[in-house]
């Protein structure tokens, strides 16, 4: 018997995995990792997924017709031909859950698979909560600037060093062949200068799975996460973990 059922458009379902299945793990030893998380609640459902470097959650808030709270994890193979299956349509998809086995039907297609077992790691924990330095950028203009720059990042590390300076941007990258690139953003920001390493397709990664025009980029210290979200609506959060460059 299915301990949950819970009922989604194909578009729904689509959404939540294309914003975060990204910041899947790939063969790590950690084997819960290389899944997805979906958080089952009656009011909200949750994908999320983190490789230890970064973490892409997604929700979905309305009531629904699962009546428990329920943690399961997604293979990897299962969660890339979910979204092969699936289209941005309104037609209808039925999630089933057992406790090893989940159940996904498409219109006239059923996909089965087996779950993860094992305990995924207490995101929330993961999501800083208390970054004091808010900066407010437009998407496609950080997302071109971060993308020129990473053409000379160090392709084993990619690092990319952003500095914050007030209402400005700037974005440096430098490869063993000592060649280097450096852009000038401006920006909404007031708050005190930062300098801080991210692996810069880690942040093309997370601009990329929001929709916006405009996100929020939430920043501490030069050794603490950092947060992005849509500046819209922040039901979609991502989370980088700085690098030393």
């Amino acid at each position: 018997p299915a301990d949950g059922e819970l009922d989604l458009s194909n578009r729904e379902l689509k959404d939540l995995l294309s914003r975060t299945q990204f910041a899947m793990a790939q063969q790590d030893v950690r084997y819960y990792l290389n899944g997805l998380l979906l958080e089952i609640r009656p009011s909200r459902l949750r994908a999320v997924a983190t490789d230890g470097h970064r973490l892409a959650m997604a929700e979905l808030n309305r009531e629904h017709s699962a009546k428990k709270d329920t943690q399961v994890i997604l293979p990897r193979k299962t969660v890339i031909e979910l979204q092969r299956l699936l289209d941005s349509s309104e037609a209808p998809v039925t999630l089933s859950l057992t406790a090893n086995q989940i159940q996904v039907d498409v219109e006239d297609l059923r996909l089965t698979s087996k779950l993860i077992e094992g305990r995924f790691p207490d995101y929330e924990r993961v999501i800083p909560e208390d970054s004091d330095k808010i900066v407010k950028c437009a998407r496609l203009k950080v997302r071109a600037a971060l993308a020129r720059a990473a053409i000379l990042s160090n392709e084993k590390f990619r690092g990319v060093r952003l500095t914050l300076e007030a209402d400005m941007l700037r974005i440096q990258t430098q490869n063993p062949e000592q060649e280097e690139a450096e852009e000038e953003v401006e920006i909404e920001y007031a708050g005190a200068p930062l300098e801080i390493g991210f692996n810069v397709s880690y942040l093309l990664d997370a601009l990329d799975a929001i929709e916006g025009d405009e996100f929020i980029f939430k920043l501490r210290s030069s050794d603490a996460s950092g947060l992005i979200h849509d500046a819209a609506a922040a039901s979609g959060k991502f989370v980088v973990m700085p690098m030393r460059l």
